[in-house]
């Protein structure tokens, strides 16, 4: 006998004729021997008429309040399919969270969930009933016994919770769609199915606003070796598998705020290559990556930095011995890219850096936490490695310093992050460690494109170059809870009154653009930058695929897809599995759908998204 978790999201119990319809599938899942939890959103729209409630009763409610007046909706979705389970022969029983035991931080509105107590649910499944739970909600551990709900994506976050603490055999999360698709199917209308995708990769799609599962369902899943599938609730389709890693010997308690980083790495064998003052036009990423692709070259970090007046800054990392061939590519290219009625040597100019190492943090807790990032950089200051480069992905920040500062770098972050075991410490360059190895060979090294139209980008002209500037600037941002996404640092240094100076640029939820610009304004006399530039008027268009480490050309493919439709590239910024690039928000639609195309992975089949 298995037991298996399945998680029903508001539209699949949007009426009383799909619960009717979810009851029947239940059924049919329970007659084949298998004991089932099953984890049920509100009905439909009703979480947003609660909200529309609230707000015309109140223009600010406060968070408690709220929690308790959200949690409603689910207790009515959980008793309406107890009871057409019960109509239908089959004895069930409903739980809201905090009879089922989920405890979580006395966090309203956001909470994490610490531990699930199972016996009443065990109990309940040993004399055959179905267990049915209100997602999105739990009980805080404080002797006030608070209501408290899990934010956006909590009954995804529910359901794979109770997975992981019932042991079970899996978890199925039935939705609108078929599957995980290798696009958004209401922009990319031949988007894909996949079977199967790794936890790494979907936690990328899932936070680049992949909306089928939600980020922190797919971290519980990676950290505690789940079993994750995404199904239609409207067909009887096999869907789409998330493989993960096996979990080990994982401790369960402090489920969701267990520690963050698991890992930190470095890379010794890196050199630098960077071209600083290349024309701002479309093509020019293409062009470069282009012949490095067709000299085989291996790249691995990318970093485009945001333009100074008609010029940006292109910077990539090589190990060291494939460097000589990399900077004969570009010192071949450079002319090619200078303005033809000048021979200013200053325009496109090739620099070469080869005492540099690369060190990484890594973890799938990282997510959501916006203080992760801001305390690497504060112990990289701390043992006085100042960084020149950085590059983020939801499950890694990696950041290149000199050689030199390795060493001591390393032992301040193992000690800030508590990782005291020497298997981690290694060289990161032979196996990427936020990617899962578990899919044999898939057809294309890119697995899935993704579209972010919510993002503001914010530009810090003339940062200080010191170690420190970067640890000030987030962790300013981390005390105000806005989370960071693309971060990038100049590789151009301008000399300000004798300091030398950078600019930093990076991204940011549009809903938190407008906050960040005025706490960083707020901080200016402290940091000593220049202005502090917003513009929300961008789009982030990515690819995501395990597939991609040591595979030459991807970059260079998704560069030329987007140049051939003269689409300019506004910033660059990867990871092992993940590249992103920031266009115009007026083109954002069009750049998913050509690097959709460029990378072959549209079906012959039309996903159909009900209403």
């Amino acid at each position: 006998m298995s037991l298996v978790v399945q998680k029903y999201g508001g539209t699949s119990v949007g009426s009383v004729e799909r619960i009717q319809s979810v009851a029947q599938r239940v059924i049919k899942k329970a007659q084949l021997g298998n004991s089932l939890v099953v984890v049920v959103s509100a009905m439909g729209k009703t979480t947003d008429g609660l909200i529309k409630l609230a707000n015309e009763i109140s223009s600010n409610p406060s968070r408690r309040e709220m929690d308790m007046l959200l949690s409603t909706g689910e207790q009515v979705s959980i008793a309406l399919l107890c009871m057409a389970l019960q109509e239908l022969g089959q004895p069930a029983i409903s739980l809201t969270g905090a009879q089922v035991g989920i405890v979580t931080e006395a966090q309203h509105s956001r909470a994490r969930i610490l531990n699930i107590n199972t016996e009443r649910i065990e109990r309940h499944l040993n004399e055959g009933k179905v267990v049915v739970v209100a997602g999105f909600q739990g009980i805080s551990s404080t002797d006030e016994l608070e209501i408290t709900t899990l934010g956006r994506g909590g009954s995804d976050t529910s359901a794979v919770a109770l997975a992981a603490s019932l042991r079970a055999d899996c978890c199925e999360i039935y939705t609108d769609v078929p599957g995980i698709l290798t696009a958004d199917p209401r922009l990319v209308p031949d988007a894909q199915l996949m079977d199967e995708i790794t936890s790494d990769e979907m936690l990328e799609l899932a936070s680049l606003g992949a909306k089928v599962l939600h980020p922190r369902a797919v971290e519980i899943a990676r950290n505690y070796g789940v079993m994750l599938v995404v199904l239609s609730s409207w067909t009887d389709d096999p869907g789409t598998k998330v493989v993960s890693p096996a979990s080990g010997t994982r401790s369960l308690e402090g489920l969701e705020i267990a520690r963050a980083v698991d890992a930190v790495e470095f890379d010794t064998d890196q050199a630098k290559v960077a071209l600083l003052r290349v024309p701002d036009r479309p093509g020019v990423a293409a062009r470069l990556f282009g012949e490095i692709a067709h000299q085989d070259l291996d790249v691995d970090l990318i970093i485009q930095s945001i333009h100074e007046g008609n010029t940006n800054d292109i910077a990539f990392t090589v190990v060291k011995g494939i460097l000589k061939r990399a900077e004969a590519v570009a010192e071949a290219i450079a002319p090619t890219l200078r303005s033809h009625n000048t021979v200013n040597s200053e325009e496109a100019e090739v620099m070469v850096e080869r005492g540099i190492a690369k060190v990484a943090i890594a973890g799938a807790g990282m997510i959501g936490r916006p203080g992760i990032a801001a305390q690497m950089f504060k112990t990289l200051a701390s043992a006085g490695a100042n960084i020149q480069m950085i590059s983020t992905s939801e499950v890694k920040v990696s950041c290149v310093i000199d050689a030199q500062d390795c060493d001591q770098a390393i032992a301040a972050l193992c000690e800030t992050f508590e990782i005291n075991s020497s298997p981690v410490q290694q060289a990161i360059a032979s196996k990427p460690k936020d990617t899962d190895t578990t899919l044999a060979n898939p057809l294309s090294p890119v697995r899935g494109v993704a579209l972010d139209l919510n993002q503001a980008r914010l530009a810090i002209r003339y940062v200080r170059d010191r170690p420190g500037m970067a640890a000030q600037l987030f962790g300013l941002l981390a005390e105000q809870n806005i989370s960071v996404d693309m971060i990038i640092q100049s590789q151009r240094c301008r000399v300000i009154d004798g300091v030398p100076t950078r600019d930093i640029a990076f991204t940011v939820a549009q809903a938190d653009g407008e906050a960040a610009r005025t706490a960083l304004n707020q901080a200016m006399s402290v940091l000593g930058c220049g202005e502090i530039l917003l513009d929300p008027n961008i789009a982030k268009v990515s690819i995501v695929g395990a597939g991609m480490v040591g595979q030459p050309g991807v970059a260079a493919r998704m560069f030329e897809a987007l140049a051939e439709h003269k689409i300019n590239i506004q910033m660059i910024t990867t990871s092992e599995i993940k590249i992103s690039c920031v266009v115009a928000k007026e083109d954002g639609v069009t750049a998913l759908q050509v690097i959709h195309k460029a990378f072959g992975l549209a079906g012959t089949q039309k996903i159909e998204v009900p209403a």
